[in-house]
C-alpha cells in the first residue's frame, strides 16, 4: 500500500518479507478483495461541520461495523525511519491500525485507521470493507471507555500512485473517519494490489 502524507512521502511496498496492506504469497493465492458496491466510487463530501461537538483525544481500541460483520481489535502505528508506514502485523490479520500522529477517532480532524486486506491465511479485517455503503456505521471503542460513532459518506477505490492524500489526511474542521486498505486488481509481478481503498465517515450522534 502507499500514499502520501502532507510533507513527506509515505510508501509501504508489499514484499514477501515486509507486512502490507495485502498479500498473496507465493503459490498461495487468496480470494479477491470484494469490490466496491456499484454506485460507491469516488467519496461523497462529508459533511461541511460537526454534527456533534468533537471529543478530547484518546486512543481507540476497538472497531465495529456491524454491515461488513468487522469487529476488531485498534493498535497504534505510526511511520518507521525511512517514512513508511507502520501496519499491524501480517501474522496477526484481524487487527486494526490507527494512525497515531494524526487525530484519535472523536477528534477535530480525519482520524485514519488502516487494515491488510487478505494475507496468505485468506481474507483479513478489511477485506469487505469496498462493500460499505453511506449510512452505513462504524463504532469506534476508546480508551476512555468512550464510542465515537460514525456514518459512512462514501467508498473511493485509487489508483496508488493517485492516492487521494488531501481528502485522507487534510485539514477538517469536521470530526472525520478514514478506513484504508488495498483493493483492485493484484499484480503477481510485484505483489501487490494496484489500488487503495478508502472510506470516508464523519461522526454522529
Amino acid at each position: 500500500m502507499s500514499w502520501r502524507r502532507p510533507g513527506w512521502a509515505v510508501t509501504v511496498i508489499v514484499l514477501l518479507a515486509t507486512s502490507g496492506l495485502g498479500l498473496v504469497a507465493a503459490g498461495l493465492a487468496t480470494t479477491p478483495p470484494r469490490p466496491p458496491r456499484p454506485g460507491a466510487a469516488a467519496p461523497a463530501p462529508t459533511r461541511s461541520a460537526p454534527s456533534v461537538p468533537p471529543l478530547h483525544r484518546a486512543e481507540p481500541v476497538d472497531v465495529r461495523i456491524p454491515a461488513i460483520d468487522v469487529r476488531a481489535r485498534i493498535v497504534p502505528v505510526g511511520a518507521d525511519a525511512d517514512g513508511h508506514l507502520e501496519v499491524p502485523p501480517l501474522d496477526r490479520p484481524t487487527l486494526a491500525g490507527w494512525y497515531r500522529h494524526g487525530a484519535s477517532p472523536g477528534e477535530t480532524g480525519n482520524a485514519v485507521i488502516v487494515g491488510h486486506v487478505d494475507s496468505a491465511a485468506g481474507p483479513a479485517v478489511f477485506f469487505d470493507l469496498g462493500r460499505l455503503r453511506p449510512g452505513d456505521t462504524v463504532r469506534i471503542t476508546r480508551a476512555d471507555a468512550s464510542v465515537a460513532t460514525f456514518a459512512v459518506d462514501g467508498v473511493g477505490s485509487y489508483p496508488k500512485d493517485r492516492f487521494p492524500t488531501d481528502l485522507v489526511y487534510g485539514p477538517s474542521d469536521a470530526t472525520g473517519l478514514r478506513l484504508i486498505t488495498c483493493g483492485g486488481r493484484f499484480d503477481r509481478d510485484t505483489g501487490n494490489y494496484v489500488d487503495n481503498v478508502v472510506v470516508f465517515a464523519t461522526r454522529v450522534p
